[in-house]
């Protein structure tokens, strides 16, 4: 999410702005970005932009965490999935800033009608390296949309029905013509009277005032299987919300974030430990507990070992999501230097030292060969180059 502008300048408000302040500064972006008014390139994803800014901070809730954590302190709340959603869509979230003129066909011929389609909502799930390992499965709550308790969804009061509207016929779109000229131009366009629903309420249901839906909570369990990779989504069919016409929820799309473990970094199916190690354990090897995801394991150092040599442990990856297989662990040893050392520490060092053959490896004395003879290379290149 950080890649995200500021809620804030995206509406066009400052960080104190009252909300009657935010839901204009809305209103105004949505009207101006609607892809059927605005036809720059940018239009579209400004508008799914301004609707997601609204989201967040009309809600008085999500508004603290994101002043407060910005972006990431809104990872696992549940926020609509704007990105992948119609616009017309959009504006039945929102329906109540705009009014009937906005869905009758003040945009021109779009057709709005989408009765059998839910909308999608999407939230993030946070686990662990070690869930990665086992499987896990996360109870999420949050709040939807939904069809009212007391209609049914149907937005009318309870004992009354819903009549076909008689504009429409109960078709929901009626056709609309515009002439230019000599020209006649015919379009399909949401219906004025009833807004795409084919069908008007003579008493509004009280508890929703007709729209049919009202915000509840939901409580449901994901399962998140084994091997899963950070930024993968779930999707949980029909836990969405009811679109603006429709009889059937959407889905939640849950985004999964790994956390990152202290000791183990991750390469595909593979895990990774830098495992510090003092010299005197290189020189003279010796035996170190591995952590892993299970616990901490043996391994056995050679003596002579050197600064980045790599080990393998075979089978203490992480499973694969479509083999089961797990994959290995790698552990990489840096050799630590002291910074500091005792009195003691030091004269066993400088006796050490002394004893010391600085050729004894024949990479060591490789190297020290390469130094003389560019040394000396360098030297008769100058000498010749006065000559």
């Amino acid at each position: 999410m950080t890649d995200k502008r500021d809620y804030y300048e995206v509406l066009g408000v400052g960080r104190n702005a009252a909300p009657n302040e935010i839901k204009q500064a809305y209103r105004q972006a949505a009207l101006k970005y609607h892809p059927d008014r605005n036809k720059e390139a940018s239009a579209e994803e400004r508008f799914k932009e301004a609707a997601e800014a609204y989201e967040v901070l009309s809600d008085p809730e999500k508004r603290q965490r994101y002043d407060r954590f910005g972006h990431a302190g809104l990872d696992g709340v549940g926020i609509h999935d704007f990105g992948g959603m119609g616009v017309d869509d959009i504006f039945s979230i929102f329906s109540d800033l705009f009014g009937g003129d906005v869905f009758s066909g003040a945009f021109g011929g779009r057709a709005r009608s989408r009765a059998d389609r839910g909308i999608d909502i999407q939230t993030v799930i946070e686990i662990d390296l070690k869930d990665v390992l086992t499987g896990v499965k996360k109870t999420l709550r949050f709040e939807r949309l939904d069809f009212c308790d007391r209609c049914g969804g149907q937005g009318a009061e309870p004992g009354t029905d819903r009549r076909n509207c008689p504009t429409c016929g109960g078709y929901g779109q009626v056709e609309q013509q515009t002439s230019m000229g000599f020209f006649v131009t015919r379009s399909v366009v949401d219906c004025p009277k009833c807004h795409g629903r084919g069908s008007l309420v003579d008493k509004p249901c009280r508890k929703c005032n007709g729209s049919g839906r009202s915000r509840k909570g939901a409580l449901i369990e994901v399962k998140v299987q084994a091997g899963i990779h950070d930024g993968q989504t779930i999707r949980v069919p029909g836990q969405g919300e009811p679109s603006r016409n429709g009889t059937a929820r959407g889905d939640l799309r849950c985004v999964i974030r790994v956390r990152a473990h202290q000791f183990l970094q991750r390469e595909g199916d593979h895990l990774v430990c830098l495992l510090p190690i003092s010299f005197t354990q290189a020189a003279l090897g010796a035996q170190v507990d591995v952590p892993t995801l299970t616990g901490t394991t043996p391994l056995r150092i050679p003596a002579g070992t050197q600064h980045g040599a790599v080990f393998q442990l075979p089978g203490k990856g992480l499973p694969n999501m479509r083999s089961g297989r797990r994959g290995d662990q790698v552990v990489q040893v840096l050799i630590e230097i002291p910074k500091k050392l005792g009195r003691e520490q030091e004269d066993l060092l400088r006796k050490f030292a002394a004893t010391e053959d600085k050729n004894v490896l024949p990479e060591s004395k490789g190297f020290f060969e390469r130094v003389k003879e560019y040394l000396t290379g360098d030297v008769n290149g100058q000498v010749n180059g006065q000559e």
